[in-house]
Order: structure tokens, then sequence, then C-alpha cells
């Protein structure tokens, strides 16, 4: 009699708190983790920097698995045809795994459970999100399309419990002899050029760096969250969020240690509810593209389909390479392309910038984040561009232009940020540092600076593409 449990890892890879895994640990039989590269699956092929983190967090996983004498088994290609070998291979009896709520993952769930669940067991558990996107619902039973009231409703229900009820000790992991894929040949990282130095040296893949992460923003960082949160030039935010997408740590096992740590003390508490309020936006990006599949490409407004975008592949180069002339713009750019991250603040900036003053698609904003964001992750990129663009469900409205000189001003008031990204300027005085063009041309040569050589002129006046933008927003709105 068959006695083995398959857990299918996907967007989940870690051990604690994994409700699919210890669902399989609980029914006492032994069990075989399974992750399938499947490429084809996905609604957007998975990015340049998405695929170099995913390769050191399976190996991460790979190696908790082995130190409670298991090992993860890898396959490339079709999920369905994989399964279906390997469950005939070792005769499984049950099939568990995390679900997902991009359109296309959903669509393979389902065919999962067409397929087997009449012959084995098979079952889906949570675990990506705070509350289920079916749980939250308006008066009238229909889905949210703004934050807010959204929020709210998630908190009038019961809050998230963890999963991980048995300890990993007990999970008793099996290890047949059948065909598996190694993971360098899968080719997931950078060779030549090797791009990826700036990330080896900001980020550490898997659950315990998800662990580590977490530890360092609660004894230093959420103190003072609410302010520090919008400032690049400090380290005021969590850095989670690569972990949370590929689901090193949970964000039920998020809540639960941000809501112990604060307990008691009104001060922290004030914060933690801040910073837990941005979980809830990362729930209600799943929300939308749950109930709204086509927005990874389509505008929410319908209407938007036919907004006159323009093309300008010169200026879109500036934008990506971090060379448009506004410092805090640039700084940002720079930061994604070392790092694969950027600051959620300069991340509105820069997404300002693209679709207003230069008046270019959200696409193309979406298309090189995706490819360059270790946090890459098609619910919040597609909200998060359309929310830009003023597109989306819970959109910014179309007259608020982000102006890149006074945003580089309030956030990174010394010009750290600035300096660090773009070395060129380091020279220049504070009251210059977010507008270079300002100074004359005495203190240009006293920083070694030549506008337009060692450092461009703004791509194009802020007030000018202002006035651009708000034009033809207005005149799209009022056809």
């Amino acid at each position: 009699m068959s006695n083995t449990t398959i857990v299918l890892f996907r967007s989940d890879l870690r051990l604690q708190d994994h409700p699919a895994l210890s669902a399989a640990i609980r029914s006492g039989q032994r069990i075989l983790p399974v992750f399938i590269l499947d490429e084809d699956e996905r609604d957007w092929p998975m990015g340049s920097a998405s695929r170099w983190w995913l390769h050191h967090s399976l190996q991460a996983l790979n190696k908790s698995m082995k130190e409670f004498g298991g090992k993860l088994y890898l396959r490339y290609g079709d999920t369905l045809s994989h399964l279906q070998e390997i469950i005939s291979k070792v005769d499984a009896n049950k099939l568990y795994f995390c679900r997902a709520y991009e359109p296309r993952l959903r669509n393979i769930e389902d065919k999962i459970y067409q397929r087997w669940h009449e012959k084995i067991e098979v079952k889906r558990y949570g675990g990506y999100l705070l509350f289920e996107p079916e749980d939250v619902q308006t008066g009238n039973g229909s889905p949210f399309k703004v934050f807010t009231p959204f929020w709210k409703a998630c908190l009038k229900l019961t809050a998230p419990g963890l999963g991980n009820k048995t300890s990993i000790n007990k999970a008793n992991f099996y290890q047949p002899h059948i065909d598996q894929d190694k993971l360098e040949d899968w080719r997931l990282l950078p060779d030549k050029p090797d791009w990826a130095s700036g990330f080896r040296d900001n980020w550490e893949p898997g659950e315990v760096g998800a662990l580590k992460s977490l530890k360092r923003f609660l004894e230093s960082g959420l103190d003072n969250y609410d302010e520090d949160r919008d400032r690049p030039d400090y380290s005021g935010t969590s850095k989670l969020s690569p972990h949370l997408h590929f689901g090193e740590i949970s964000p039920v096992r998020i809540w639960h240690e941000v809501k112990k740590f604060s307990e008691g003390n009104k001060q922290l508490e004030k914060q933690a509810y801040s910073y837990l309020r941005e979980l809830g936006w990362r729930d209600f990006s799943n929300h939308l593209l749950f109930h709204w599949p086509h927005i990874s490409d389509q505008p929410f407004r319908e209407e938007y389909k036919s907004f006159p975008w323009k093309k300008d592949m010169q200026a879109l180069k500036a934008w990506q390479m971090g060379k448009t002339g506004y410092p805090i713009v640039d700084a940002g750019m720079r930061q994604l392309w070392h790092t694969g991250w950027m600051h959620n603040r300069v991340r509105m900036i820069v997404g300002s910038l693209l679709v207003k003053h230069l008046l270019l698609h959200w696409h193309e904003g979406g298309h090189w984040f995706w490819d360059t964001l270790v946090d890459a992750d098609l619910a919040n990129n597609s909200a998060s561009w359309q929310w830009v663009a003023g597109s989306g469900a819970d959109a910014a409205p179309y007259f608020r232009v982000f102006n890149p000189i006074l945003q580089g001003k309030k956030f990174d008031p010394n010009g750290y940020y600035v300096r660090k990204w773009i070395p060129e300027l380091k020279q220049l005085s504070d009251k210059y540092i977010h507008e270079p063009w300002e100074a004359d041309q005495q203190i240009l040569e006293k920083a070694g600076i030549i506008l337009g050589e060692h450092y461009p002129t703004p791509i194009i006046d802020h007030k000018l593409g202002r006035e651009g933008a708000l034009a033809a927003f207005k005149e799209f709105n009022d056809k």
C-alpha cells in the first residue's frame, strides 16, 4: 500500500509555517519534496534578477532539507508530465501544494485537481497571503476596488494563524531513486557578463536570510518605521519583499512576529500597524489580480486602452540606465541595476517621471522592473504601475505628478542616497545635489562636473513635463 505524499513546492521555498508541508508531516507518511520549473506555466517568463534569486533560494532550501534527512527533487519542463511520471514511479497517494494567484498558475492548479483528485488525495493550501481573495468582500459580496475599505474589511476577519503546528523534526523525508535535474544545468545565473556582484553583496536568499532580515528590522527598523520608510538614505524598510515573493517567509509569520515584538508598547504598536498595512497592500494587489486577471497586460480602467502614449526609445533608454538628469531618479535606477532592488518611495518617483513627464507607456516600466527586480511580483508590479499611470483600480489621480527635485530634497535632504549611487555628483553641496543645473559654472568646476559630459542635463524640463502631462491627461479624460 502506498504511503508517499508529494509536496510540490512553488512560491513557498521554506520549511517553517508551510501549510502543505505541515499537513504532509501530520499525515505520518513519507514525504517527497518536488520543485518543477515550468516556464510555460507563468503569465510572464521569469526575469533575469528573479532567476538569480531562484537559484540561490532553491540551493538554500535543499541545504535546509538535508539537515532533516531530505532533499529537494528538481525537474524542468511541463508540470503535469513530470507529476504524472513521479506519482507513478513512487506510487504516491497524496499530492499537497500551496496555491498561487497568477492566472496561468491557477489554471495549472485546476488541471492538477481535475487529473488526479479521483485517484489520489489532492489538497491545496494557502500561505502566500494574509487573507484569501475569496474571503474579503464588500457588503454585497463583490470584490474591493479601493484599498482602504479592503484593509478595514481584512482587519475585521479572524487574524491569520501560524500553520506550522508540527515540528519539521518529525518529517519523514523520502529519497527514491528517480530522475532529477542538477540546479546548475538550469543556467539561472548570469555568466558573461556576471552582473550579479552587487546582488551577492546585498542579499542572502533563502529562509535563513529572510529570518535574519526580519530580526534586523524588528530590532533596528520598526521603532521609527512610519517616518523612515520614505527615506531612501536610511535603512528604514524591512527589505523582506523578495523573501516574501519566493515564499522564504510567510506574511503570517511576519504578522505574528511584528505583533509579538510590539505588544504592550504604544509607540511600537503604532509603527507595527503602519508596517502591517504594507502587507495589506500586497494582499490587495493579489486580490485585484485574482478578480481581474487581465491587469498584468491591460488597464483596469478600460478607457485607458486608447490613451495616446508616446514612443521614444532614446528617452526610455536614458530612464533605464539612470541618465535622465534628475539625480533622485537616476540614483534609484542605478540602485536597481546594481542591487536588484529600489526603495519604494523612489519607485514612485521614477515611475511618475516615466509615465507623466515622458508620457511613455506603463508597460515599459513594468517590463523593465520585471527583469531587474529581485522582488518582481506580477500582482504588485501590475497594480503599482497602474496606480502611477492612473489607469488602475485604486489609482493616483491623473493630476498627481511627482516633482523629482522636491521629492529628492524632502526624502534625501543631505543627498546621501544620490551621492552613493551617482558618485560623479558627490562633490556638490546639499544645495545643488538635487538640481545640479542650477549651480553656476564656478561651483560645477570646483566639483569637477561638466554637465552634459560627466552628468546629463534633465531629459525634460520639470515644468514643461508636468504641464504636458496635465494637458494630455485632461484632454483624454474630457473626451
